[in-house]
């Protein structure tokens, strides 16, 4: 894989809309969770909330065909480099203690994957996701750094369709770093230039992502 220097492109012809949002404010923990049961499961529609304001955000096609880019270049590289995956999707994560909740549009359990291997994650007992995936293309008034911070993710990783910013959690809060600490085999380079590829064909982009991790775990 050839790197470049420079963020995905998106088409010239239009600008991204990746999501419509609504927000409330003043809203209770109570009133969150009897809104998040009135909803169907099959719902499209992912809810935030964060300390008495809740976002309500229906993803569109940039935004959907981002989050699914991104699970395949997650996944290449957990099979690759022999690790281990419990994918949470947008499961809810609810946390009463912190008034915070969240449908993220993905997560996953890596490092601590053998701990919530084999039945139903309980977020009381068990540890954050060790990798939480938000894809913002428009403004979202929720704080996510500082949301997701609190519930103790690891590893956040936040794309905007042009940049990917990666966070890691230091000392309750998170620090932005040029490379992921799970996967230091890729740069941010190798992530746009795969996001470029798979616009065209994600087939394709896949194959060529795969092999070309395999050579540089063959190498390092």
């Amino acid at each position: 894989m050839v790197t470049t220097l420079k963020p995905a492109n998106q088409p010239q012809s239009e600008s991204p809309t990746g999501e419509q949002r609504v927000v409330f404010n003043g809203i209770s923990w109570a009133q969150y969770q009897q809104i998040l049961t009135a909803l169907p499961p099959s719902r499209a529609a992912r809810l935030v909330y964060a300390c008495g304001t809740l976002e309500i955000s229906m993803p569109l096609e940039d935004h959907e065909q981002a989050s699914e880019m991104i699970n395949i270049f997650i996944r290449v590289l957990v099979l690759e480099m022999g690790l281990k995956l419990k994918s949470m999707g947008s499961t809810t994560l609810d946390r009463q203690d912190l008034d915070r909740g969240s449908e993220p549009d993905k997560a996953y359990y890596i490092q601590n994957q053998p701990l919530v291997a084999g039945r139903k994650v309980n977020l009381k007992k068990d540890p954050p996701p060790d990798l939480v995936v938000e894809i913002d293309i428009t403004h979202t008034d929720i704080d996510k750094n500082r949301l997701y911070a609190a519930m103790g993710v690891p590893e956040f990783w936040r794309f905007d369709g042009h940049h990917l910013r990666i966070y890691q959690l230091q000392n309750k809060q998170y620090v932005e770093v040029e490379k992921s600490p799970t996967f230091s085999i890729i740069a941010k380079e190798d992530f746009y230039e795969f996001i470029d590829s798979a616009r065209q064909d994600e087939i394709s982009a896949e194959r060529e992502f795969r092999a070309w991790v395999q050579k540089q775990l063959t190498n390092s």
